[in-house]
Formats: structure tokens, sequence, C-alpha cells
């Protein structure tokens, strides 16, 4: 795959028009004035048809599971969408458009859909038992209800299942948890968390106790949201914490009805499906970076002439040239991974992640310089992208994590 079809540039073309005319006007409001960005996302969703085709989707998934949970083979038609050759590839990319239009204004609107309707939608679905998805999953895929993913505490850091202290004690035929979770996504707002905690067991150490997930909802009792927090950067994606004293759940709540179905190996599919994501977002910065960084070249003048017909400013634009291009190309062959029913190595993932983050971070730093004095100044857009780049090398694992996790899997190999 060397350029997107002629019907992904279709729905490309309609997406941008969307940004435009739905999202850039109101980007001061979601970005630093606190107006939640759920109401315009879900505009989006429903514009697209997003909603429905995540109902049919849904649906189809839970009569596949009810058939084999009654010992039956799922019927099938000769030749279901989901096997025909290349619906991987095409369902990948029409996943990637959306995320890199958005990201081209405000990559937090990509980072609070994302969390809700993959992360914690997608949790629900892949390890969650039928009533559970029954129950909690639809709303979240059609963004009818916020979701939010708790792992991170403020002691974690990059070790999130080392020290980890927030905890679950067996209580009858439940459970009670305890324990704080910081830095998650759509916090402030979500009415379903998907919560990552250890279980408190006598006798195990702490560092080797099971995880375990449950389902909460907003509004628990003993459950506390925060405000959103202020941050360096995508403020269209709030953030917040989460304090839990005493919350009393039922085993209902427990993710995949066992103390196993979604532990330590759950948790690190959904980074895998993060890093992912991370390139596309990259590509939308620099897109729009370098856009912004040529047309500035060609009508700022200086001493008489574009800042354009300065080498050093054609360096910089060429290197921005090759940066979106390689960036391209990754997004491209994940496509292509996808639509031969192929997954990515922890290598491979880790490495696109880190190299789109990094990426993302040069350029719009070099955007910035290209603008001068104007490129510090909040209406120029391009501080905007260089602050929103910054966490590209912090979520979903930082730099420094991505580079162990490479190491190691080439070394197990």
């Amino acid at each position: 795959m060397i350029e997107w079809s002629e019907p992904q540039r279709m729905i490309q073309k309609m997406v941008r028009d969307f940004v435009e005319k739905e999202v850039v006007p109101n980007l001061d409001d979601i970005e630093y004035n606190g107006v939640p960005p759920y109401e315009i996302l879900r505009k989006m969703i429903k514009t697209f048809g997003m909603d429905a085709m995540a109902k049919q989707n849904f649906e189809k998934q839970i009569a596949r599971d009810k058939a084999r949970a009654a010992g039956e083979e799922p019927e099938r038609k000769e030749k279901d969408e989901d096997e025909e050759g290349g619906s991987g590839g095409e369902q990948a990319a029409m996943t990637m458009i959306p995320v890199i239009e958005l990201s081209r204004h405000a990559q937090g609107l990509v980072t609070a859909m994302g969390v809700s309707m993959g992360l914690t939608g997608g949790a629900i679905m892949g390890k969650g038992t039928i009533e559970q998805k029954e129950r909690w999953a639809l709303p979240l895929l059609t963004m009818e209800k916020v979701g939010a993913w708790a792992i991170s505490e403020p002691n974690s850091g990059s070790d999130a299942f080392g020290q980890m202290k927030a905890v679950a004690r067996r209580d009858g035929d439940g459970y009670v948890i305890n324990g704080s979770k910081t830095w998650i996504t759509n916090g402030p707002y979500a009415d379903t968390i998907v919560l990552i905690c250890k279980l408190a067991e006598d006798g195990v150490e702490p560092a080797d106790r099971k995880i375990v997930s449950f389902i909460l909802d907003s509004g628990m009792e003993g459950l506390e949201q925060s405000k959103p927090f202020k941050k360096m950067g995508i403020g269209s994606s709030p953030t917040g914490e989460l304090f839990l004293s005493d919350v009393k759940v039922g085993r209902d709540r427990l993710l995949g009805g066992s103390e196993d179905s979604y532990g330590r190996s759950g948790a690190k599919a959904t980074f895998m499906q993060e890093r992912a994501g991370v390139a596309a977002m990259a590509l939308g910065m620099v897109e729009r970076a370098l856009e912004l960084s040529v047309e500035y070249a060609k009508d700022r003048k200086q001493f008489g002439r574009p800042i354009g017909d300065n080498q050093l400013i054609q360096l910089k634009l060429a290197k921005m040239e090759v940066a979106r291009m390689n960036l391209q190309n990754l997004v491209f062959r994940y496509v292509e991974t996808m639509a031969q029913g192929k997954t990515m190595t922890m290598a491979e993932a880790s490495a696109m992640k880190l190299y789109a983050a990094q990426t993302a971070m040069e350029v719009t730093t070099e955007a910035v310089q290209v603008f001068g004095g104007f490129g510090y100044m909040r209406e120029s857009r391009v501080e905007q992208l260089m602050r929103d780049a910054k966490i590209l090398q912090i979520y979903a694992g930082t730099d420094e994590m991505q580079i162990i996790a490479i190491a190691r899997d080439l070394l197990a190999r």
C-alpha cells in the first residue's frame, strides 16, 4: 500500500470537512475553556454512521458468543465480512483516517474517544461475559456513555503493576475496593470505568498478587471523580483522578467473571492497541505542522524576501517532509498487516510508537522555530501542536519503556 484508495480519500475529505466545520470553530472552548468534548464526538459518530456500524457489529458478536455458549457453531455466511480478504485492512484504514484528521487540530479528541470506545468498550467486549457486554458495552461503543480505563496511580509511573496500591479484598460473594488512580483520561466525566487493581491475598507478597479488573459506574458509593486537571496540552481530553473508599462491588462486576480473566496479559494487550494508534496521531500533527510551516515560509518576509528562500528554513521543511513520509509509511504498513490478518510483535508496536512520538515532537518543535516569535503565540496554532506532541512520549508507555520493550522482545527470540 503506497496511498489511500479512492473510497478512502473520499472518507478522508468528508472527515476533514467535518473537522473544519465542527471542531476548528470550537477549538478554544474544548482546548482551553473547559468545555467537554463529548457532544462534538457524538455528532461525528452519528454523522458518519459509526454508531449504527458499532451496533451492528455488537449484535453479531453477541449472537456468536451466545451460540458458542450453547455449544453451537456460530452461523456464518459463505463470505463473512470478517473473513473476506482485506476486510481487516479496510477496517484499520477506516479507524486510522479519523484519527489522523482529528489530530491535525485536536489530538485530545482522539485520546478521549479512543479511551472510551477502544480501551474501555474494547476491554469489555474482549474479556467480558455475555451479560457484561449486554449491560455495559454498547453505550460505550456508540459514545452514548463515556468510558475510562484506569490503571495509572500516583506513585506507579512506568511500573504500573509492581507499584500498584489500589486493592480489592474479597468480601463474602463480592469485593471491597480501596485506592486511587490518576492521569485517567475521561476520569472526570466517565459513566463507566474499567478499574485495574490488585487482589488482596493472605500470605502473598504485594508484588506477586493477582491483577484483577472491575466495571464500575459513576455515582457508586465510595467512588469520587475529580475535576479535570489543567495540563500542558491535549486540553480537549479531560484527565482526572479517581478515589475509591470501601467501594463495594458484586462478582457481576468482575471483568470476565473470573479473577483470572483480565490480568496482566489483558492490560498489556491494551497497551499494544494504544501504541499502534500513536503513529496515526503523529501523522496528523506532522502533516498540519508542515502545512502551516510551508505557508508561513512563503508569506513571511525578512530582509526583503520570503524566509522560505533561506536554506536553513528549507532544510527544516525538507526534514519535516521526510518525517511525514516515514509516518505515513508506518500507518500504511499497519493497515497492510491487518489486511493480512497478522498482528505486530511487541518490538514492532513499540518501535512504531517510539519513532512516531519522537518525530512528532521534533517536527512540531521545528515548526515553532520556523514561526519564530509568532510561533510562541497561541494564535499560530503550532504552539498547540508542540504541546500536544509531548504527551505521545509519555502515555501508552514512555520513550524509555518502549526502548526496553523493543530490546527485550528482540533478545527473547
